[in-house]
């Protein structure tokens, strides 16, 4: 019965990369995380916005590679698309994460861009 998901299953493999990427970030394995997490994007089901929740997550693991890598382009263009989706599906879950981004964006604190995407995040947390 392995080719056949009859629905109680919901892990179907469409994850791996996404999962894989996020485990990769935990583990400060930057490259291995960021290349798993664009792969993750362009599957078609991310692609497509078909899930905000997961794309959002993506986004937000991808912000946070740039907070530790030291880019804040990579930390504002990333979480600026996941603030986007946040605000767009009212999610909670990407709302957290993006919280969670937040919390390593200290050592950004003079970069305008990036104290303006803290202080949105913020707001979307408060709203």
């Amino acid at each position: 019965m392995c080719g056949n998901n009859s629905g109680w299953l919901r892990f179907d493999g469409s994850r791996l990369a996404e999962e894989r990427g996020a485990r990769y970030v935990q583990l400060g394995r930057l490259d291995l995380a960021e290349t798993a997490l664009l792969s993750a994007l362009e599957q078609r089901a991310l692609a497509q916005g078909q899930a905000f929740r997961r794309r959002g997550a993506v986004l937000s693991d991808l912000a946070a590679i740039g907070a530790k890598r030291g880019n804040p382009d990579q930390v504002v263009e990333f979480g600026r698309q996941a603030l986007r989706l946040a605000q767009q599906s009212s999610s909670g879950y990407v709302a957290r994460r993006l919280q969670g981004l937040r919390a390593e964006l200290g050592p950004f604190a003079r970069d305008q861009r990036v104290a303006e995407l803290s202080a949105d995040i913020s707001a979307l947390n408060t709203a």
